[in-house]
């Protein structure tokens, strides 16, 4: 593994850069890499950043976000800038397959990698790691990259603080989840110094949905939302039909498992929709109780305690009744 001395050593010298980030990124994803993108690109290196796939129109504001090379679109010349590549940052995933199709290509790559992430259990494909499961945001361990590690605050434009401020934001439920330390707020406060207009951030990420949108949160607290009391649990279940309906794009589904997490007593929620090739699940919970754990034992996934993920590849309703069947497990833990 690199020492933080090496890699100064290596970042010395113009080098070719790839930055990259998981399949659908959300605010922490997009945000961390493109601070990376600028901040590598200020120090005269040569360097793309590639995703390896859209992401929801909120973002599109961000800071020089129409430079990133969406993979999907673009394979061959994505393939080809990875193998031609000195370095690789992998932002907020710790393990390959996040990347969906760019796993084969980052994987054969003779790039050094350098991962800076906040999952738990790191897969171990990174030559260098700037890793804390704690931590609020992997935008946050940027900052902390860039500004204790390489002391370089100086390079902070307002438009690298308000792709920080931006991921951090996102991934601490505007500051409300208990990741959010008085460390984190610090940062905040610097990044704010440093011109990320806090105000305007937090218009374009919330006040700029779609009618479309707006009617499916509608149409899903309404038609799709189930509470059973006896688990403390509340699930929305998302047809193809409903997507379809309402013609659901990219991020239009963020954020609506927290309805269901917002109803007094609920200690665990769930998101299941069927997006044709697979269902999606999004958990979120409270206190101590292990979302996490669910989706790594049932449904391949993983994540943080309170805010997980997975997929299965049975018919939705069979998803469903085989979350619904995982509860009683559970009683003692969400019903105390």
């Amino acid at each position: 593994m690199l020492t933080i001395t090496t890699l100064k050593q290596i970042l010395a010298e113009p080098k070719k850069i790839v930055v990259t980030t998981h399949y659908k990124p959300d605010g922490d994803a997009l945000g961390s890499s493109l601070a990376m993108f600028m901040w590598l690109k200020s120090k005269g290196h040569q360097v793309h950043l590639i995703v390896p796939s859209d992401y929801p129109a909120f973002l599109h504001w961000m800071p020089q976000q129409e430079q990133a090379i969406i993979y999907t679109e673009n394979k061959v010349i994505s393939d080809e800038i990875i193998a031609q590549a000195d370095l690789l940052f992998c932002l907020d995933f710790n393990g390959l397959a996040r990347t969906h199709d760019m796993q084969e290509a980052l994987r054969k790559a003779t790039a050094l990698k350098l991962m800076i992430d906040h999952h738990l259990d790191p897969e171990g494909f990174d030559d260098f790691r700037h890793w804390t499961p704690t931590a609020a945001a992997t935008a946050f361990l940027a900052y902390d990259f860039i500004v204790n590690q390489l002391d370089d605050r100086a390079s902070i434009t307002p438009e690298i603080a308000s792709c920080l401020y931006t991921g951090i934001m996102t991934d601490t439920g505007s500051f409300r989840f208990r990741s959010t330390t008085a460390e984190v707020h610090l940062v905040i406060a610097d990044l704010i110094s440093l011109g990320a207009e806090n105000a305007q951030i937090h218009e374009f990420v919330f006040n700029s949905s779609s009618e479309n949108r707006l009617k499916f949160l509608g149409f899903c607290l309404l038609n799709r939302l189930v509470v059973l009391p006896e688990f403390n649990t509340a699930y929305f279940s998302i047809t193809k039909d409903d997507l379809t309906r309402f013609n659901i794009v990219t991020g239009d589904t963020e954020g609506l498992v927290n309805y269901a997490l917002s109803i007094s007593g609920i200690k665990l929620a769930a998101l299941i929709i069927d997006r044709t090739n697979q269902i999606k699940l999004s958990l979120r919970s409270i206190g101590d109780f292990p979302a996490n754990e669910i989706c790594a034992k049932y449904f391949n996934g993983g994540g943080h305690k309170n805010a997980a993920g997975g997929h299965d590849n049975l018919p939705l309703e069979e998803v469903v009744q085989k979350f619904k069947a995982i509860l009683p497990l559970y009683t003692e833990q969400l019903t105390s």
